[in-house]
């Protein structure tokens, strides 16, 4: 007999004769001449009760269906005489697959999240974070679906680069030169000329500069792939490895670049509501009471566009006392963000047209001479989720900003040769799908929506 998920057990349109079901143990509870065992197989939200009479020629295996042990169960599917659930499993046959040891952690009881990440391997069964890995899983399949449906192709960038896409430093070195004794220069100095790739490389931190190349042969083009920032922060919102969605299109300005990013954020947010309701709900009930009413106001409100210009007027006429300066030429911070999506907007808003110091050298300079057609799309309860420009097409333009970055036109040359040979105007984002996560489930810190994160002094598992 094939295996039965426990989604589609629930599912069940009709009782069935015999079914075969395999998962884990939550709770196992026992009465005179009977037991009930809630079974999961981690494919929904909710378990399925097993009733398990004592009259069983396996009965006598109950002792070991204890919390946390893997079940096998043939029987057959009935209408449920117990309340907030349509049907259970009459058991038939019983098999202990694998038993759980006394000292299995995720008791039948509240867990913290800051105990759950000690147990990172274990905490994908308990409720909370089975349902964000079936939202994350859903939503990866949904990045495909939206762009594969619009005529993206995707590209596999690559995770070793030798540029630094981002100009932040904050790079994970890549080599095989041994640590305790690399090759010198003259002046004493690493020779990388000696190392595996025969020059400096690294763990990418965007994938972008490749999909340029890309998307001027193959116009729409999108990448979905992990990156990495020795960014030495612990806060909620950072990790060092997490994974960025870049789409990039031909003969795109900065308007049809926040269009799409608009639209895509809206996209996800439908998937996860159409496809992930019994998730989301929980999230509503447990994590963030505010959830749904909030993916609800995104849904059905347009976003609003804003300047950095109108932005830094609205913070600073706003008689806040900010943490951080709200002026012309710097960046704008978490509180800066939320403040303006949570508190003026009421909604996300996309702020463009940054000053031209304060983004990459990639990015198009406009006639002002001041700023750069950039934009940063922003929500309630997380700030920034996108950020993206459009890209400068312009030769020789392009030649001063690497000079003013101080960046080699040599470890560029490939880059400056998109500008000379049938050059367009191109733009693209990066969507940071854990702060996607984070917006779409309630989850307040970036490490409980990625499997196993990597922060400083972390990579257990």
């Amino acid at each position: 007999m094939s295996r039965t998920l426990v989604k589609d057990a629930l599912g069940a349109v009709a009782p069935l004769g015999s079914i075969h079901l395999q998962g884990w143990v939550r709770t196992r509870r026992d009465a005179k001449t009977f037991s009930f065992i809630e079974l999961n197989d981690g494919s929904s939200l909710r378990g399925i009760q097993i009733v398990a009479d004592a009259a069983l020629p396996d009965y006598a295996l109950i002792e070991r269906v204890t919390t946390g042990a893997a079940l096998e169960v043939w029987g057959r599917l009935v209408a449920s005489k117990g309340k907030g659930q349509q049907w259970e499993v009459v058991a038939e046959s019983l098999q202990v697959v694998g038993a759980a040891d006394a000292a299995y952690p995720l008791q039948k009881k509240g867990h913290t999240v800051e105990f759950l990440r000690e147990i990172a391997h274990l905490r994908p069964r308990s409720n909370l974070f089975g349902a964000v890995f079936r939202v994350r899983s859903r939503l990866a399949f949904a990045v495909h679906r939206f762009f594969q449906e619009r005529g993206f192709h995707l590209v596999h960038a690559p995770i070793i680069t030798g540029n630094d896409c981002e100009g932040a430093g904050e790079l994970f070195r890549v080599s095989t030169l041994d640590p305790r004794d690399p090759p010198k220069e003259p002046d004493g100095t690493v020779d990388f000329r000696r190392d595996f790739f025969g020059r400096p490389t690294y763990l990418t931190v965007s994938g972008q500069l490749e999909a340029e190349a890309f998307a001027c042969a193959l116009s729409n083009v999108y990448t979905f792939g992990p990156t990495f920032r020795a960014e030495d922060s612990n806060t909620s919102r950072h990790v060092a490895e997490f994974w960025m969605i870049e789409p990039e299109m031909a003969f795109c300005d900065l308007a049809g670049n926040m269009t799409l990013a608009e639209e895509f954020v809206k996209f996800l947010i439908r998937e996860a509501k159409e496809h992930c309701a019994a998730e989301l709900e929980f999230f509503g009930r447990f994590v963030d009471k505010a959830l749904l009413a909030r993916l609800d106001f995104v849904l059905e409100r347009p976003f609003q566009r804003c300047s950095y210009a109108d932005a830094i007027d609205i913070l600073t006429a706003s008689g806040r006392n900010w943490e951080h300066p709200a002026a012309w030429g710097e960046s704008l911070q978490s509180e800066h963000e939320r403040f303006l999506a949570e508190e003026h907007f009421k909604c996300p808003v996309t702020v463009h047209d940054f000053p031209l110091t304060l983004k990459p050298f990639y990015m198009r300079a406009n006639d002002d001479g001041r700023t750069v057609a950039a934009m940063d799309l922003l929500v309630p309860g997380i700030g920034e989720i996108v950020g993206g420009s459009q890209r400068e097409e312009r030769l020789e333009v392009l030649r001063e900003n690497l000079a003013r970055h101080n960046l080699s036109e040599v470890d560029y040359g490939w880059y400056l040769d998109l500008r000379r040979y049938g050059s367009v105007p191109h733009a693209g984002f990066g969507l940071g799908f854990e702060r996607l996560l984070m917006f779409v489930t309630g989850v307040s810190n970036i490490r409980d929506v990625i499997p196993f994160a990597r922060t400083p002094g972390n990579a257990a598992f």
